[in-house]
């Protein structure tokens, strides 16, 4: 048996990236992985990686700025699964790198409703089927600029911020059940479109793949740590 026989895991904004390495990485341990992106053409791709490779998955494409969506996904996964054991938030946008009082404010409250919003009913929709596991994960992806702040970066350094503070909330919250870890994970700089978006003069070569930070969590889930610990993937 592998290290995820018989469990369950979401991942946000798996289509790509991190996301896709880390739905992968669960899928060869043996976790049936619903895969949720907006593409269903990029979650197509991956699910067939996962088959190929052995593994199981599901495809859910879903637009995460629409709560509706979010509750029905919860309710699909309730009826076929009753439980959800790993629920990985992956996806967010990066939106414009500017100054604060250049900020465009629709774009923000786009950016806000993914990397935050999104979250926290991600969070409401799956809690249930979270403490109907015997033993639940929760990960949120974060950057630097969420503790750090750097020029440029406020929208985006904003989003993560609030997101770090809003787990750390529901990792205290939820510690005294002895069954729910929540681990907030920077996975540094690392080979993506995102990172390539911000910083195009970058020689992708220079810094990690995602497959990096996929087995690093891998390497996590499987510690004994405490609920709401940050950790950053270096490498």
């Amino acid at each position: 048996m592998t290290m995820f026989t018989d469990r369950l895991a979401l991942v946000t904004g798996a289509s790509r990236g991190i996301g896709a390495a880390i739905a992968e990485a669960l899928g060869r341990e043996g976790a049936h992985v619903v895969l949720t992106a907006r593409t269903a053409s990029g979650l197509e791709a991956v699910e067939e990686k996962i088959f190929a490779a052995g593994g199981s998955a599901t495809i859910a494409p879903l637009d995460l700025s629409k709560g509706e969506d979010i509750g029905k996904l919860a309710a699909a996964v309730s009826e076929r699964w009753g439980k959800l054991d790993l629920l990985v938030m992956n996806a967010a946008m990066l939106g414009s790198l500017t100054p604060v009082e250049h900020i465009d404010p629709k774009e923000y409250s786009r950016l806000i409703t993914l990397n935050l919003l999104a979250n926290q009913a991600l969070i409401a929709a799956f809690d249930p089927l979270l403490k109907a596991s015997d033993k639940a994960e929760v990960v949120a992806l974060t950057s630097s600029v969420g503790s750090s702040p750097r020029a440029f970066w406020g929208a985006y350094g904003s989003s993560k911020a609030a997101l770090e503070s809003l787990l750390g909330a529901y990792a205290d919250e939820q510690e005294y059940t002895g069954k729910l870890r929540v681990t907030i994970l920077d996975p540094g700089a690392t080979r993506t479109r995102m990172r390539a978006l911000a910083f195009p003069g970058e020689e992708p070569s220079e810094v990690k793949a995602p497959e990096v930070v996929a087995e690093r969590l891998l390497q996590l889930l499987s510690e004994e740590r405490p609920t709401g610990q940050k950790v950053r993937v270096e490498g």
